[in-house]
């Protein structure tokens, strides 16, 4: 998978958490209502590519990922803080760590394992 491409998936599976969130909790799903709660995760995204990038390392490998994952999440977080004047509740801090966590080191996994198995 080329970089661009990745980059992609990693910004189409945060817009898709962002989705989930806001319908878990029965809130509007227009586009910009999607977006109003996805883009500080995405410019936490991007912050993330670019550290990684920055170190010479391949964001598209798990070990990689870790810091992407973790700098979107945080990002996102700080973002969010900051445009409503309040610190995020911690049961929205969990949730949206394992569900990004899942989404942006679930396809470098799966990519890791159908990498091996074409190897051998």
């Amino acid at each position: 998978m080329a970089l661009p491409l990745a980059l992609l998936t990693d910004a189409v599976l945060v817009m898709v958490f962002a989705t989930f969130g806001r319908g878990a909790h029965s809130e509007g799903l227009g586009i910009g209502q999607v977006w109003g709660t996805a883009w500080p995760f995405l410019v936490g995204l991007l912050l993330g590519w670019v550290a990684v990038l920055a170190a010479r390392r391949d964001p598209r490998t798990v070990r990689s990922g870790v810091p992407v994952w973790i700098v979107t999440v945080a990002g996102g977080m700080v973002i969010r803080g900051l445009g409503d004047g309040r610190v995020p509740h911690w049961s929205f801090m969990i949730v949206a760590a394992v569900a990004t966590g899942v989404f942006l080191l679930g396809w470098r996994a799966l990519r890791a394992v159908l990498s091996r198995r074409r190897s051998s």
